[in-house]
C-alpha cells in the first residue's frame, strides 16, 4: 500500500488522540455535557490507530480500498481534531452574557458532536464491514513476533523454512527423542508466536505410549522466576518416583544431602525424559545443564523458550534447525537439535544437474548474491512465491557506468588512504554514506576492483538483500572467499556436489569464520540500510585478521557512525563539482567532454538549469543526459524538458531510476518522519530553511509529543537531525555562529519533486503561485504563497478553502486578502520578510484562537503588535525579530503557553544605539527637545502629502511608526536591538526563550520578573547600567537552566563597572555574548567551565595578555568571535601560548588585526589551539607584523576570508599555509 497515506493517517491521528486523551478536552467535554460522546470517539479513534498499525506491517499487500480508507480514516481525525480544539478556546472566552451563551454552545456542541461521532461511527463500521485489515492481534504480541522473526535469521530459521518448503513435510519431535543414539541429547523447541502452540506439540510426545515405554523416568518442570535450583531438583525427583511407580510421595521435606543422592540415583543410571518449560535465560540453563551428566543411557531434555538466542544455546554449537510445524502463514515452531540419521531426507533436495556457478536445485538457481534478479523468486509454476523482490534493484551499476571516470579521483584517493593507516588491535571498519544517487556503490566497487587487488590475500564483495537474509549473505561471501578448487567437495551425504548450496547457517559461519582469521581479506558490503543489519552480522566478524578491511555503504550517517567506531573511518560522498558535472553531463549528451559556451552556446543556459536541478547528483546528470543524447540537440527541446521535469521523472521509464531510487530513501522513513518531509514544499526551490524555523514550525504542527521529559522542540529538533542523517535534506551551511553547527537547510530539487507530489496527493500542501491550476477549489492543509502569483481577491477566494487551513505562509509582496477570519483552524501563520505588510494588516490576528506559531520576522514596516494579541491563548511562538517594534502590547501577559519571544535587530544591524542614528545631527540639536521638535515638525509636514493609491500605507500606519516607534525612541534615548516589556512578564512560566529584552527603563521591575522564569535557556538583554547591573547578575544565577546569555549595553559608559563581582552564573551556561564597553572581563568568566561560544564586540579589553590567559584556560571553549573593538588597539600582541584553549575549533577576527600607530597583532605559537580548524578574517590587515605563526596549527582546515586584500597579502597567507603539514585552503566570502 502507498506508505505516505498511512504515515501521515497516523500522524494525524496521533495529534488527534493525543488532544482527546489530554485533561483539557475530558475537561471542555464534562462542562459542555458531551462526555460520553467524547468518550466514544476517543476509544474510536484508538481502535482507528490499532487498524493502521496493522495496515502498516502489511505493508505492500494492503489493497487500493484499504488506502481510500486510510485517507477517510485521516480526515475524520483532522475533523475531531478541530472539533475538539474549537469547543477548547470557545469555552475559555469569557463574557458578561456567559449563560446564555453557554446555553447555546451546549445546544450548537451537541449537534456538533452527534455528526462528528456519526461520522467516526461510519469510518469505522467500514473497515469491518469490508473486512479491510486483520487487526486481530494485539499491537503487543505483533511486537513479540516482529522482534523474534527479525532475531531468527541469525540462527537459521529461514534456511529450515526453506527446507521445509521444499520438502513439503516436517519434522516429527518423536523422531528425534527416539532417535537411537546413547549420548544425552538436548532439544530446545521455539516459535515465532511466543509459546503459542508449543504446549501441544511437546505434551503430545511425553503422552506418547512409546515415548513412556522407552522412558522409564519422566518428568515435566515449569521454571519458576526467580529461579530457585533445590525447588528445581525437589520437583523432579517428586516426579521420578512417581514414574516408576512408588505410591507414596514426598511426604517430608527433604534435607539437601538427601535430596542430592536421590537425584542422583535416578540422573546416573537410568534413562529419562525431562521437558523443562519456559526457559528464558541462559544464565538459567547454565545453572540447570550442570545437574544432568551424560549417562550414556540414551536420555533427552526437551527445553521449550520463547528465546530463539536461548533455544540455540540450548543445543549446542553444532545445532541444525528444523521445522516442526507451521500453524499459518507467519507462525511456525521449531527445534533445535543435533543432526539426525535422517539428515539426507531433510537436507538435501533434488540433485544439481550441473556442476557450473549456475547450478540449479529445486529450480531454485543459486548463483552470488550481486547477481539475483528479481525474477528468480519464482516457483516451477511461474508465479512469485514472495511478495517482495529478493534483491536491491540494480539500477545504480547501469545508470553510473561511466561515471566513476568523471570527477571523482579526489573521492576514491581519500577513501583509499583510510587503508592505509596505521596497525590496530582489531580490523577496521569503513562507512561510506551519502544519499542516493551520489555513485557510493560506484566508487567503492572501482576501488574494490582495480586499486586494491593486491592489497589483500581474500576479497569479496555483496549487496545486503531486501529483505535481509544472513544466510544469503554469508553464502555469498564463502562461495567468493573459497579457492574454485575448493567449492567442489564431498557434500554431507556423501555426494558431490556444490557444498555451500544448503550449507546451515552454522555451518556457512564456522566456514567463514575459518577463512577470516588465517587471510587478510577486505569485505564490501554494500547498502546496509539498519543497525539491526549489522548487529546480526558484525559478531561473525570478531576473528578477523587485525589487517583485514570492511567497507560498508549506506545512506545514513546514524548507521555510518554505528558501524565505525573511529570517526576517522567515517567518509561522507557529496556531490559533484561545478565543472565535474558539467564534464559528465557533456560526456553522456555528446559522447565526450565539451565546452557547451563555445559549442553549442545556444544550449548553454537551459544544460545550466538542468545541472541546478540535478544539483550535483550523479545518478540525476548521468540519466537524463543519457535521455538527452537521443533527444534533438535545441534549445526548445531542452527548455520543453526543463519546464516539465517533474512530471517526465514520473512517466518516462528512461527517467525512472532517478525516482526509483530517491523514492527508496523517501519509503524508509517511519512515519513521524514522512509527516516532518511533507511539509518541505512549504518553501520553494532552493530556499535555505533555518533550523529553528523549521523545528518550532513542526511543533505547532503537533508533528512531536513530550517524551520522557524531552520537550516538544527538543524531540521535532531530533527529528531534523534524523532528516539529515539521512540526506532527506541537506545542509545549506554550517555556521560558525552557532552551537548546534547546522543552522540551516535546503531540500534537493528532486527530492522536492517527490516531496510535492505526495503531499499535493495527500492534501497537505498547495503551493500558490504563477501556473499553479484554478481549476477546481480543493481542500488543503498548508497553503504556500509565491511572491510570483499575481492574482486577486476573487481568483484567490475560488482556489483556497479558507475554512480548512492550518497554516498560511507568504513569500515575497503581501496582499490584505491573504488572511481571513475564515481561517479558524489557523495554527501557522509565518510572514517572515514579507514586503508591503502593515500594521493595520494584522487586525485579525487575534482572531486566530488557535494560532501557535506567528512569525513577523524581518517585516520593517511593522512599529506596533496590536492588544488582540492577548486573544491567542495558544500561542506558542512569536517571532518579532527585525521589525521596527520597541515596546510589547500590555495584553502580551494573557499568553500563558508562549515558550519562545525573540524581537530586536538582524544580527547583521547589530549596531544601532541612539548615539549612532543622530551622529549626522550638529551637536548643538542633539539634545532630546530639539530632536523630537524636528521629527514631529517633519511628520506633520509629511501628513499633508497624498499617500499613493497603489500603496497599502495610510494615515493611522504612519501615526503609529511615530507614536510607537520615534517619539519613544528619542524621548526615552533607546537602543534598537531590545523591547520594552509590561510588568507581569512572570506569569510567562512556559518561556525557554526570551530576548532581546531592553531593561533600560523599569530595569529593576522587569529583572524582578525575569528572575522568575526559571524555564529560560536563552536569554538576551539590552539597556544595561549600573543602576540595574547587579540586578541582572542576581537574577541570572537564579536561572539554573540557562544555556545561552545575551548582554548588551551601546555607547558610553557601556558596561564597564556593570557585569563586577564575585558570582557563580548557572553551569549549563554554554553560549555567551557580551556586547559593549567593558575594559576589563568580568570575574565569574573564569567559573564557566561548560562555555562553549563566547563573542566580544566593542569591549575594549585593555589588559590583552591576562584576558586571553582567562579564556585560554576555559576547558570547552570551542568556538570564540573577537569582534569590531572587542580588544583595545595599543600596539599589544594577542598571543596564543602552549597548551592555551585546548578545544577551540573555531576562531574569527573581525576588523580587529591591523597595521597603523595602534596596532594589534596575533601570534599563534607551538602548541597552542590543538584542535584550531577555522580561522575566519574580517577585514584585516595581513603580513608577517600583524599575523604570525600560522604553520604551528596543527588541525587547521580552512582560512576564511572577508573584505579586500591585495596580492603581497595572499601570496603570504599561502606561504604561511604552505608550511602548515595540514595544508589549510583559503576561501573568499
Amino acid at each position: 500500500m502507498e506508505a505516505t497515506a498511512l504515515s501521515v493517517g497516523k500522524s494525524v491521528l496521533n495529534g488527534a488522540l493525543s488532544y482527546a486523551n489530554s485533561a483539557l478536552a475530558e475537561e471542555v467535554a464534562l462542562q459542555l455535557g458531551v462526555r460520553r460522546d467524547h468518550l466514544f470517539i476517543t476509544n474510536e479513534l484508538e481502535m482507528m490507530q490499532a487498524f493502521l498499525e496493522s495496515a502498516h506491517d502489511e505493508g505492500d499487500d494492503i489493497n487500493r480500498v484499504v488506502k481510500v480508507w486510510v485517507k477517510q480514516v485521516r480526515d475524520v481525525a483532522y475533523d475531531v481534531e478541530d472539533t475538539l480544539q474549537e469547543f477548547s478556546v470557545r469555552l475559555e472566552k469569557k463574557s458578561w452574557w456567559c449563560i446564555c451563551r453557554t446555553l447555546l454552545d451546549r445546544r450548537r456542541v451537541a449537534k456538533q458532536m452527534k455528526e462528528l461521532r456519526a461520522n467516526v461511527e461510519d469510518v469505522s463500521q467500514r473497515n469491518m464491514r469490508y473486512n479491510l485489515i486483520k487487526g486481530s492481534t494485539s499491537k503487543a504480541t505483533m511486537a513479540v513476533e516482529q522482534s523474534s522473526i527479525a532475531s531468527a535469521t541469525l540462527f537459521g530459521i529461514d534456511e529450515a523454512r526453506r527446507v521445509a518448503k521444499q520438502e513439503k513435510s516436517n519434522l516429527d519431535l518423536v523422531q528425534l527423542v527416539n532417535e537411537e543414539e546413547n549420548n544425552l541429547r538436548v532439544i530446545a523447541v521455539w516459535g515465532t508466536s511466543a509459546n503459542l502452540g508449543q504446549t501441544s506439540i511437546i505434551r503430545a510426545v511425553y503422552e506418547n505410549s512409546n515415548i513412556k515405554s522407552k522412558f522409564t523416568c519422566r518428568a515435566w518442570v515449569r521454571i519458576m522466576h526467580p529461579f530457585n535450583l533445590e525447588d528445581f531438583i525437589y520437583s523432579l525427583v517428586e516426579q521420578f518416583h512417581a514414574t516408576v511407580g512408588v505410591n507414596v510421595l514426598l511426604e517430608r521435606k527433604k534435607t539437601v544431602q538427601e535430596l542430592t543422592e536421590a537425584f542422583d540415583g535416578f540422573v546416573n543410571k537410568r534413562r529419562y525424559l525431562i521437558v523443562i518449560n519456559d526457559l528464558s535465560t541462559i544464565e538459567e540453563w547454565d545453572q540447570v545443564k550442570r545437574c544432568f551428566p551424560n549417562n550414556n543411557t540414551g536420555s533427552r531434555i526437551i527445553v521449550s523458550t520463547p528465546q530463539v538466542e536461548v533455544a540455540s544455546l540450548c543445543a549446542g554449537q553444532q545445532s541444525i534447525v528444523s521445522e516442526l510445524k507451521q500453524l499459518s502463514a507467519d507462525q511456525n515452531i521449531y527445534a533445535f537439535h543435533e543432526k539426525v540419521s535422517q539428515d539426507e531426507t531433510y537436507l538435501t533436495g533434488t540433485e544439481s544437474s550441473s556442476d557450473k556457478a549456475t547450478t540449479r536445485n529445486d529450480k531454485r538457481s543459486i548463483v552470488p548474491i550481486s547477481e539475483i534478479s528479481e525474477e528468480q523468486s519464482k516457483g516451477a509454476d511461474g508465479k512469485k512465491v514472495v511478495g517482495k523482490s529478493l534483491t536491491r534493484i540494480r539500477t545504480l551499476a547501469n545508470a553510473l557506468e561511466e561515471s566513476h571516470v568523471v570527477g571523482r579521483e579526489k573521492e576514491k584517493y581519500e577513501i583509499i588512504k583510510l587503508f592505509a593507516g596505521q596497525a590496530t588491535d582489531q580490523f577496521q571498519v569503513i562507512s561510506v554514506w551519502g544519499m542516493g544517487g551520489l555513485g557510493k556503490t560506484t566508487i567503492v566497487k572501482d576501488i574494490y576492483h582495480n586499486k586494491l587487488s593486491g592489497m589483500f590475500d581474500k576479497r569479496a564483495c555483496v549487496t545486503v538483500m531486501r529483505p535481509f537474509s544472513l544466510v544469503e549473505l554469508l553464502r555469498s561471501l564463502v562461495m567468493q572467499l573459497e579457492p574454485s578448487e575448493k567449492k567442489d567437495i564431498t557434500g554431507l551425504m556423501g555426494k558431490t556436489k556444490k557444498a555451500f548450496v544448503l550449507m546451515p547457517l552454522p555451518e556457512l559461519i564456522k566456514e567463514l569464520t575459518s577463512i577470516l582469521q588465517i587471510n587478510k581479506c577486505l569485505l564490501v558490503l554494500d547498502d546496509v540500510s539498519s543497525t539491526i543489519e549489522w548487529d546480526m552480522i558484525k559478531p561473525i566478524f570478531h576473528k578477523m585478521v587485525n589487517s583485514s578491511r570492511i567497507i560498508i555503504t549506506t545512506r545514513e550517517e546514524d548507521i555510518a557512525k554505528y558501524c565505525s567506531q573511529r570517526k576517522e573511518n567515517i567518509y561522507m560522498l557529496k556531490g559533484l563539482e561545478h565543472k565535474d558535472a558539467c564534464d559528465l553531463f557533456a560526456k553522456k549528451v555528446f559522447k565526450e567532454t565539451i565546452d557547451l559556451d563555445k559549442q553549442y552556446p545556444q544550449l548553454a543556459e537551459q544544460a545550466e538549469l538542468i545541472l541546478r536541478k540535478c544539483n550535483r547528483l550523479p545518478l540525476a546528470i548521468v540519466t537524463i543526459g543519457g535521455f538527452l543524447a537521443n533527444q534533438p540537440k535545441t534549445a526548445l527541446a531542452w527548455r520543453k524538458l526543463n519546464e516539465h521535469i517533474s512530471a517526465e521523472l514520473e512517466m518516462n521509464p528512461m527517467l525512472g531510476t532517478i525516482r526509483t531510487v530517491l523514492m527508496r530513501s523517501y519509503n524508509g522513513l517511519p512515519y513521524h518522519l514522512k509527516s516532518c518531509f511533507l511539509y518541505m514544499p512549504i518553501f520553494h526551490e532552493d530556499q535555505r530553511v533555518r533550523r529553528g524555523r523549521l523545528v518550532r514550525r513542526w511543533t505547532a504542527e503537533g508533528y512531536s509529543r513530550e517524551v520522557q521529559g524531552k520537550s516538544m522542540e527538543e524531540i521535532a529538533d531530533g527529528y531534523f537531525m534524523e532528516l539529515m542523517s539521512r540526506s532527506m535534506i541537506l545542509p545549506s551551511e554550517s555556521s560558525i555562529h552557532s552551537t548546534k553547527g547546522i543552522d540551516s537547510c535546503q531540500v534537493h530539487d528532486l527530492m522536492r519533486d517527490i516531496g510535492i507530489s505526495k503531499s499535493t496527493e495527500e492534501n497537505l500542501v498547495f503551493a500558490l503561485e504563477e501556473g499553479c491550476s484554478s481549476n477546481s477549489k480543493g481542500t488543503m492543509r498548508h497553503l504556500a504563497i509565491n511572491g510570483n502569483w499575481k492574482g486577486d481577491q476573487s481568483e484567490f477566494e475560488s482556489i483556497v478553502d479558507m475554512t480548512r487551513v492550518r497554516s498560511v505562509t507568504v513569500f515575497g509582496e503581501w496582499k490584505s486578502f491573504f488572511i481571513s477570519d475564515k481561517m479558524s483552524l489557523l495554527r501557522v501563520l509565518d510572514l517572515e520578510d514579507t514586503t508591503g505588510l502593515r500594521d493595520h494588516h494584522l487586525k485579525h490576528t487575534g482572531k486566530f484562537l488557535h494560532l501557535r506559531y506567528l512569525s513577523l520576522r524581518g517585516c520593517d514596516a511593522i512599529y506596533h503588535l496590536p492588544d488582540s494579541l492577548g486573544n491567542l491563548r495558544e500561542l506558542v511562538t512569536l517571532d518579532v525579530r527585525g521589525t521596527r517594534i520597541i515596546k510589547l502590547p500590555r495584553s502580551i501577559v494573557n499568553l500563558q503557553k508562549l515558550s519562545y519571544l525573540r524581537s530586536g535587530r538582524k544580527p547583521y544591524d547589530e549596531d544601532g544605539s541612539y548615539e549612532d542614528r543622530f551622529v549626522d545631527v550638529p551637536k548643538c540639536l542633539r539634545n532630546r527637545p530639539c530632536i523630537l521638535f524636528l521629527v514631529t515638525g517633519n511628520a506633520c509636514c509629511c501628513k499633508s502629502v497624498a499617500i499613493p493609491d497603489d500603496s497599502d500605507l495610510n494615515c493611522n500606519d504612519a501615526c503609529t511608526a511615530l507614536c510607537c516607534h520615534l517619539v519613544p525612541f528619542i524621548a526615552m534615548r533607546l537602543d534598537l536591538h531590545g523591547v520594552l516589556v509590561q510588568s507581569g512578564m512572570r506569569k510567562l512560566k512556559a518561556l525557554h526563550t526570551l530576548g532581546v529584552v531592553n531593561i533600560a527603563v523599569r530595569g529593576k521591575d522587569v529583572l524582578m520578573d525575569i528572575k522568575r522564569l526559571i524555564q529560560l535557556r536563552k536569554l538576551g538583554v539590552t539597556g544595561v547600567n549600573k543602576e540595574n547591573g547587579e540586578e541582572l547578575c542576581l537574577a541570572i544565577v537564579g536561572l539554573s537552566r540557562l544555556e545561552s546569555l545575551s548582554i548588551r549595553s551601546e555607547g558610553e559608559p557601556g558596561l564597564s563597572g556593570c557585569l563586577g563581582g564575585t558570582f557563580i552564573f548557572p553551569e549549563n551556561l554554554q553560549s555567551l555574548k557580551l556586547y559593549g564597553n567593558l575594559v576589563k572581563l568580568p570575574q565569574w568568566i573564569k567559573g564557566l567551565q561548560n562555555l562553549v561560544k563566547l563573542k566580544l564586540r566593542s569591549s575594549m579589553i585593555s589588559g590583552h595578555g591576562e584576558a586571553i590567559q582567562v579564556l585560554g584556560d576555559l576547558p570547552n571553549l570551542t568556538s570564540l568571535h573577537l569582534l569590531d573593538d572587542s580588544f583595545k588597539r595599543s600596539n599589544a600582541c594577542l598571543t596564543f601560548r602552549p597548551h592555551m584553549f585546548p578545544n577551540l575549533v573555531v576562531l574569527e577576527l573581525d576588523l580587529l588585526l591591523d597595521d597603523r600607530e595602534d596596532r594589534l597583532f596575533l601570534k599563534f605559537e607551538q602548541e597552542a589551539t590543538p584542535k584550531l580548524e577555522l580561522l575566519k578574517i574580517s577585514w584585516a590587515y595581513i603580513n608577517s607584523r600583524t599575523l604570525s605563526g600560522l604553520p604551528s596549527l596543527a588541525s587547521l582546515k580552512e582560512v576564511l576570508l572577508e573584505g579586500r586584500y591585495d596580492d603581497d597579502e595572499l601570496a603570504y597567507l599561502r606561504a604561511e599555509l604552505e608550511e602548515n603539514p595540514s595544508r589549510p585552503v583559503i576561501k573568499m566570502v
